[in-house]
């Protein structure tokens, strides 16, 4: 183990965050950077347990506290190789992870967590200051051809571990750049893009060709892609997103958050001046309290909103872990994220009744009702309706599936009854040589179960076109998601 009194000495260190009054007037990550000695002695935390159970809460099998002891021990290079073993994008999942290793950490049950996710980034960005992350390009060529279609996390995924398997990888996006929802779904502020960019470089010159700007369906059949490759994996998330069927949702001025948030991020990059749905000078609502109601919150107040309101019809979560969430499952608690910090008000336990608009069919406020949870139900609470004033509405209700289009019935593959894209435990479909990997067959969830299904989904892959594979498996699709 690292310092053998680490947990019991050092309390629990985060790197600070930049002031609110500096931060909300640009773009950049929130985070100032840690003193690399004071990342060691939070490493030196680990206990180095018999039965590490952070790795229960890691659905990608990092090897947390080896390369926690790697750092604390000043071993970079060899920490970087743990933590590349089993995760090809620890840049992402340290930036954008819930972390539900730390959550599973046994020092939770009476202290506070090692700072795993921390950890986990600082020794990424070590690797990439001293040049230590290169290109693993294969020593030879399999002659065997894959497409990958999308090219979010577990698409990059599938893709690197199969172009380092020796295989032709080609990854489609149909949007203009690489990097599917880490690209135009998260924030500047939360995720550079530039971190998206040198990953993809390194992708690149191991051998993996990308082609964005093509929406396969419609480009080019999945008919034709599965009579130009030897096998297609179909990883293009889960992006129908939920909707409000409510008196006025036609209302001028009623977006979807993955309508706006990719705005917000070209507006970040200058490549527009003025984006089409702007909250400057507004009063915005947001429906949903979870991770993309907070990004679309840190938006609007970058963007000048003239205020910023998340609604959510939850009841306000606890402080502490429930007993209904003991360790070491992932508690539903009260967070508050970097743009909670920064503007704007939560409310909880209320219901949208209807989107109100003037004549000419703007939007001019929400009539909200007051809810009780009663017997699984929400009931609204009589007398407790009022209207808000709102200018703009995000809809941030989370994603129920893939998208219902022409490619998959042109693959000819299945959807189960909750819309998820069915296949086996090896990750194919009926379909001959097509599989399915990430939130298009899992439905809605984490970045790191993302890059995991990637990941096995390249085993399965490898092993259909040469008959075994050398590649890790770290999960099997039937393993559920860890609710978060």
């Amino acid at each position: 183990m690292g310092d053998p009194k680490g947990f019991l000495n050092t309390p629990r260190e985060l790197p600070k965050r930049r002031p609110v009054d500096v931060r909300i007037k640009d773009w950049k990550e929130v985070y100032l950077e840690q003193d690399f000695t004071d990342l060691q002695k939070q490493a030196g935390r680990c206990m180095d347990c018999g039965i590490p159970f952070c790795h229960q809460g890691c659905p990608l099998g990092n090897l947390i506290p080896e390369w926690n002891e790697l750092i604390w021990r000043n071993e970079k290079e060899e920490a970087i190789d743990r933590l590349h073993a089993t995760n090809n994008f620890p840049e992402f999942t340290g930036r954008l992870c819930p972390a539900p290793c730390e959550t599973a950490c046994v020092i939770v049950i009476n202290a506070d967590a090692v700072t795993i996710k921390q950890v986990e980034l600082r020794t990424i960005e070590e690797a990439f200051l001293e040049k230590r992350v290169k290109p693993l390009a294969p020593d030879r060529l399999t002659g065997k051809t894959i497409a990958v279609i999308g090219s979010g996390p577990a698409g990059l995924a599938a893709a690197q571990q199969l172009t380092r398997a020796g295989h032709t990888v080609a990854v489609y996006e149909r949007a203009d750049k690489i990097g599917g929802l880490l690209r135009y779904g998260i924030p500047e502020f939360k995720m550079e893009k530039s971190i998206i960019d040198r990953r993809i470089f390194q992708m690149e010159q191991e051998g993996t060709r990308f082609r964005s700007g093509v929406n396969v369906g419609v480009d080019i059949t999945g008919a034709q892609l599965r009579s130009k490759y030897d096998a297609v994996v179909v990883a293009i998330g889960a992006t129908n997103w939920r909707d409000l069927n409510v008196p006025g949702r036609d209302a001028i001025g009623v977006y979807q958050a993955m309508e706006y948030l990719p705005w917000g991020n070209k507006q970040a990059l200058g490549e527009v001046a003025a984006p089409p749905i702007n909250a400057d000078g507004k009063d915005v609502i947001i429906l949903g309290g979870g991770d993309t109601g907070a990004d679309c919150l840190g938006t609007a107040i970058r963007q000048g909103a003239k205020s910023v309101t998340q609604l959510e019809i939850m009841p306000r979560p606890t402080d502490e872990r429930p007993d209904s969430q003991p360790w070491p499952t992932y508690p539903m608690i009260y967070r508050v994220s970097s743009a909670h910090e920064e503007a704007g008000e939560r409310i909880y336990s209320v219901s949208t009744q209807e989107f109100t608009k003037d004549g000419a069919g703007n939007l001019t406020g929400l009539k909200l009702v007051e809810t009780q949870l009663i017997n699984g139900k929400f009931e609204p609470v009589a007398g407790s309706e009022k209207v808000i004033p709102a200018d703009l509405v995000f809809l941030a209700m989370g994603f129920t599936g893939p998208e219902k289009s022409q490619l998959l019935d042109q693959l000819e593959v299945e959807v189960d009854e909750r819309g998820n894209i069915k296949r086996d435990q090896s990750y194919a479909t009926k379909t001959e040589g097509v599989f399915i990997c990430g939130d298009a067959g899992r439905g809605q969830s984490l970045i790191v179960w993302a890059i995991a299904e990637g990941r096995s989904a390249a085993a399965s892959v490898d092993e259909y076109l040469t008959g075994n594979t050398q590649l890790p498996s770290p999960i099997e699709p039937t393993a559920k998601p860890m609710m978060v």
